[in-house]
């Protein structure tokens, strides 16, 4: 890619931008939310026309215009957001459009042998008769990627392939990964994770505020140069924090059972308090009852026995709003989801939980002007990077979608913070601002409830880690007293003192 310039109304999103990818290698686009690495890609793969530059395939000038001429050239894109059709089979998925016929019909026996075939030549391990909507996160992203094998894809591009993957499926993705550079595949993986790229990549291209800023080897660099090469500074990977002062209980819960929507048990006679002025953090594998617990306090859904006290006042099973105006801020794992209207305008986003009170309603009528100037305000404070608070959720990074609920949730100065996966998807200064953050909010007296599967941001911001398993809290250690290896073992169901006898 030479010289790429890619405009949006008031933004320049790349401005003469050089990529170069070899055969058979794993290349990094490294960059802060915002800075043009999505669009670069969304560039090379047809869905938008850049307005100056060119791209060259094996020496030869492209014009590729939509995303069939890319898949005709060899490229293929896996999108940060899915794009599968839950209802169909895996198989159905992977051929849509490109159905293999016999007499005139879409002959689907050799659809799910071919996909067998390439599933197991990658060792991808799907099935193929499996439904979309019956198969887990990391499972449909293979899908995604044989979507692209089948239709012959030389070139990968990964964008943020690992943003909604566990421990475990990460591990996994890295295994295909260098299964696929060995049969002469080149990948091109837009991260921020560093140590992935460490881990995996031949090269790395990095890009600031829409700026190519170089290529390096990855063999010639190291984390802390190439965070300070994203972000134009030096960046402190762990956080200073003062010891905690805890104080009087804020959220209490005793024996909680909560059940899912397909009637399992999932957190079984729960018990945890988070005090004022400390970061309770919980640790422990997807799956384990932490979304359940999540939803319970926040009143997204009800719980089957056990009571959830909030500054010793019951809040079991009452409505989100009440949740949110007894003192509680959310900020919640799908952002899509749950923390934004994506078709609303950013500045609307920022009063969802108050548009109702004064000064924003006044009899039932909203002040448009008192709230676009407050989100104003917080973009500023939050350094939420929008063209103007005017443009809808939608069009916005992922990190500066999630700048925008930290924003809201921690600005009305609640008791509690509920913080689930605050960073997932976020660069090195990204990520240093939200902790700073939840730091902040510990010293002024609210508890936090922190929420990750990062295992390196549960001890470098915790006070106290509550490890949980089976939907049960099986141990509460201090971060200082134990290792990412011990919790490990702890949250694949190891007991406490057996951990310690290894």
């Amino acid at each position: 890619m030479l010289n790429i310039r890619k405009e949006f109304p008031g933004i320049v999103a790349n401005n003469n931008i050089n990529l170069q990818v070899k055969k058979g290698e794993i290349h990094a686009l490294l960059g802060e939310n915002g800075a043009g690495k999505s669009t670069l890609m969304n560039v090379l793969f047809g869905l938008y026309q850049p307005e100056k530059g060119e791209i060259r395939i094996k020496g030869e000038k492209a014009n590729i215009t939509d995303p069939n001429i890319a898949n005709d050239l060899g490229i293929g894109m896996v999108h940060q957001h899915f794009m599968l059709v839950e209802t169909f089979t895996v198989t159905q998925n992977i051929i849509l459009g490109s159905e293999p016929k016999r007499f005139g019909m879409i002959d689907i026996k050799k659809a799910e042998k071919d996909v067998q075939e390439l599933s197991d030549r990658y060792g991808l391990s799907v099935d193929p008769k499996a439904k979309i909507q019956n198969i887990s996160v990391g499972m449909q992203q293979r899908v995604e990627i044989l979507k692209t094998l089948y239709r012959g894809a030389e070139v990968l591009i990964l964008d943020e392939p690992t943003a909604v993957l566990t421990p475990q499926e990460i591990k996994e993705l890295i295994g295909i990964m260098k299964s696929l550079i060995k049969e002469g595949i080149s990948i091109i993986l837009i991260t921020h994770k560093l140590k992935e790229i460490m881990e995996v990549c031949d090269r790395c291209t990095v890009i600031r505020k829409g700026e190519g800023i170089g290529t390096v080897e990855v063999s010639e660099t190291n984390p802390n140069e190439l965070a300070s090469l994203m972000v134009g500074r030096e960046i402190s990977f762990t956080t200073e924090k003062k010891p905690a002062q805890p104080k009087d209980n804020i959220l209490s819960i005793e024996d909680l059972r909560i059940k899912d929507s397909r009637g399992v048990e999932m957190v079984k006679g729960l018990n945890l308090e988070v005090k004022a002025g400390e970061i309770v953090g919980i640790a422990g594998v997807d799956g384990n009852g932490q979304s359940e617990l999540i939803e319970a306090i926040t009143g997204l859904s009800k719980t089957e026995s056990g009571k959830i006290s909030l500054n010793e006042k019951e809040i079991t099973n009452m409505s989100p709003r009440k949740v949110t105006e007894a003192g509680i801020s959310h900020i919640p794992q799908d952002r899509h989801k749950f923390g934004l209207v994506l078709d609303f305008p950013i500045g609307e986003n920022m009063v969802l939980q108050t548009y109702y009170q004064k000064p924003y309603s006044k009899n039932g009528i909203l002040s448009f002007k008192r709230i676009y100037d407050h989100a104003n305000k917080l973009i500023e404070e939050y350094d939420v990077r929008t063209p103007s608070e005017y443009t809808k959720a939608r069009a916005l990074s992922g990190g500066n979608q999630q700048k925008a609920i930290i924003a809201r949730e921690v600005d009305r100065s609640p008791d509690l913070i509920i913080a689930a996966q605050p960073t997932r998807g976020l660069d090195v200064g990204a990520i240093e601002f939200i902790h700073k953050k939840l730091i902040e909010e510990r010293d002024k007296g609210r508890g936090v409830l922190l929420i990750s599967f990062e295992l390196d941001e549960i001890m470098n911001i915790s006070d106290r880690i509550a490890v949980m398993f089976d939907g049960n809290i099986v141990a509460n250690v201090k971060p200082e007293e134990t290792n990412e290896q011990e919790l490990g073992l702890l949250m694949a169901g190891s007991r406490k003192e057996k951990v310690g006898e290894q």
